[in-house]
């Protein structure tokens, strides 16, 4: 059976989501959303092999492939990646797999089996409870800033589809301010953001925008990642204004997350402004993802 892969695009979303539905993986990598919106970073390309969904990226003249989402063993379908790759020392090389994943691979394929921690693409999974009640003493500080914020004329309101283009504007304003079109990533991140709003509703996603002096200050978006977690994609705010981020953030997951167990805010790709705003929400805990290489000898 030979792989066929191809770029995703908004029809897959039906048989994709029903693939990782029965897998149930709590990464922010299993998320058609996220495969769609962010397919023009590493060239993402997408496969079937029976029942089992997965990508491929090119990442600095090399292909990986994530750990295909589905049910029942894999062996068959790591055969046939390595009768499709070229050259000699044949080598597979998985990225952002999971602990228990690798785990997996490690006792299936042994010393031919690689395993390296990729810290960078950690997710950050939260407790939802904790952070819309946002009780305790280490929580002292974003329960100041949200309370300092709310002293002002402000509003949150859903994301609804006739609000896109003020959300979209007040990125691309944000964007060029940060002459970002010099960094490939934000370059993608743009397009993600625009991929997101064309196709809002069929993605089936759900946002909020923040609102100080009738002006928009803060958008963000997010969806049901698994049975037990919801996950934001996208979050966006003024950093200027004092307590927008958090108001924001804690009043979308109240109106959106209250029945999931668990937030994911995704990675910081080892960006250290990123860790440290994501650390500082005091996540539950971090979900551990591994670059895993597979020798054909």
């Amino acid at each position: 059976m030979k792989l066929n892969f191809r770029t995703i695009n908004i029809n897959d979303r039906e048989w994709i989501s029903s693939i990782l539905r029965l897998s149930d993986f709590r990464g922010c990598e299993y998320s058609f959303a996220n495969n769609f919106a962010w397919r023009r970073l590493a060239d993402a390309q997408i496969s079937r092999f029976n029942d089992f969904y997965f990508l491929r990226s090119y990442i600095d003249g090399e292909f990986y492939y994530t750990y295909p989402a589905g049910e029942g063993g894999i062996e068959r379908f790591i055969e046939v990646l390595f009768d499709e790759t070229e050259g000699e020392n044949k080598q597979l090389k998985f990225i952002s797999v999971l602990e228990d994943c690798a785990i997996r691979l490690k006792r299936i394929y042994g010393d031919r089996c690689e395993i390296v921690e990729d810290r960078d693409n950690f997710d950050y999974i939260y407790d939802t409870q904790e952070l819309i009640e946002l009780r305790g003493k280490k929580h002292h500080g974003k329960r100041n800033h949200i309370a300092n914020f709310k002293k002002t004329d402000w509003e949150y309101r859903p994301l609804t589809p006739d609000l896109i283009d003020d959300c979209i504007e007040f990125s691309t304003v944000s964007f060029n301010a940060k002459n970002a079109y010099t960094s490939h990533t934000a370059v993608a991140e743009q397009f993600a953001i625009n991929a997101f709003f064309d196709n809002y509703q069929a993605l089936k996603l759900v946002g909020g925008v923040l609102y100080q002096n009738s002006k928009l200050v803060g958008f963000t978006i997010g969806e049901a990642l698994n049975s037990d977690t919801f996950v934001i994609h996208i979050e966006k705010a003024l950093p200027e204004i004092q307590g927008a981020y958090p108001t924001l953030f804690n009043e979308f997951i109240k109106a959106n997350a209250s029945q999931f167990r668990y937030i994911n805010r995704e990675d910081d790709v080892g960006v250290e402004g990123l860790r440290k705003s994501k650390l500082s929400y005091k996540p539950e805990f971090l979900l551990k993802k591994y670059v895993v290489t597979i020798n054909e000898k």
